[in-house]
């Protein structure tokens, strides 16, 4: 039986093993923004939903200025005030 991952960086690991699997030697590309866009957003909406939708909150946990986070809410098209829960 496989190990199941534990960290962030192991399930990382495993699902791009699994990636590359599924290609069957076929050529992979844009992996980076692949990664980056599977990962991104669920970790802006997990802040956002941890703050409360409080972007400066979000902000300073992610350790990126408001500007960026809403840069990024937007790329990712994340409403920040649907993220927060109750809402």
């Amino acid at each position: 039986m496989k190990k199941q991952p534990t960290s962030l960086e192991e399930c990382v690991h495993a699902q791009l093993d699994r990636y590359f699997e599924d290609l069957d030697g076929e050529p992979a590309a844009g992996i980076w923004h692949m990664v980056i866009a599977a990962v991104e957003r669920p970790m802006l909406e997990a802040i956002l939903q941890r703050t409360g939708g409080n972007q400066s909150r979000a902000a300073d946990m992610l350790g990126i200025n408001r500007n960026t986070l809403r840069k990024k809410l937007e790329q990712h098209g994340v409403d920040p005030q649907v993220t927060a829960p109750g809402r």
